[in-house]
């Protein structure tokens, strides 16, 4: 630029709010707040006195179906992957076939440990779910989504009721030394 052309002037920085202007700012979120509590209140006392009713058109007053309000809950809640193991543990044996589920039974889940803990009637079939768990985990992830269930725990039978005695070896585990 030459001397003789005048600079563009620069525009002033608008004034920061401060005294009067930011209580006005106050007094007007304070009123908008007021407002907003007042139309509540509005409310509750025409539901108290029965004269709230939904218009013709649907609004946030109308019933809900149920299974729209379960699903709303579950949502909320954040249940969506218990729900989802829960639907699982029904549908066990369309997951895991009929042969198997006869023998073993999902007992629960771990959210946190993303751990599924089945219990077998056998050792044998406890033997064969642990060799079989890498195939369930990915069916089971497949139907839940990816990264639900890491690990399988598989457990075997529960041994017999355990009886203390005069005849019990000290730190013996009696009978339940051949289980689990």
């Amino acid at each position: 630029m030459s001397k003789n052309t005048p600079e563009p002037e620069k525009s002033p920085k608008p004034p920061e709010p401060s005294g009067i202007d930011l209580a006005r700012v106050a007094l007007r979120a304070a009123k908008e707040q007021a407002r907003a509590r007042g139309d509540a209140a509005q409310q509750k006392k025409q539901a108290r006195r029965g004269g709230l009713r939904s218009g013709a058109r649907a609004d946030g007053r109308d019933p809900m179906a149920l299974g729209s309000a379960i699903n709303r809950l579950i949502t909320e809640r954040g249940w969506e992957t218990p729900a989802a193991v829960g639907g699982v543990m029904g549908r066990w044996p369309e997951i895991v076939g009929e042969v198997i589920a006869l023998h073993c039974q999902p007992e629960r889940y771990d959210e946190e440990a993303q751990e599924l803990t089945v219990r077998c009637d056998s050792t044998a079939w406890a033997t064969e779910i642990r060799l079989r768990a890498p195939q369930l985990v990915a069916r089971l992830n497949q139907d839940l989504g990816h990264g639900t269930v890491r690990l399988i725990k598989v457990h075997g039978p529960g041994g017999p009721v355990r009886r203390f005695g005069p005849l019990r070896a000290p730190g013996s585990k009696g009978p339940g030394d051949t289980y689990e």
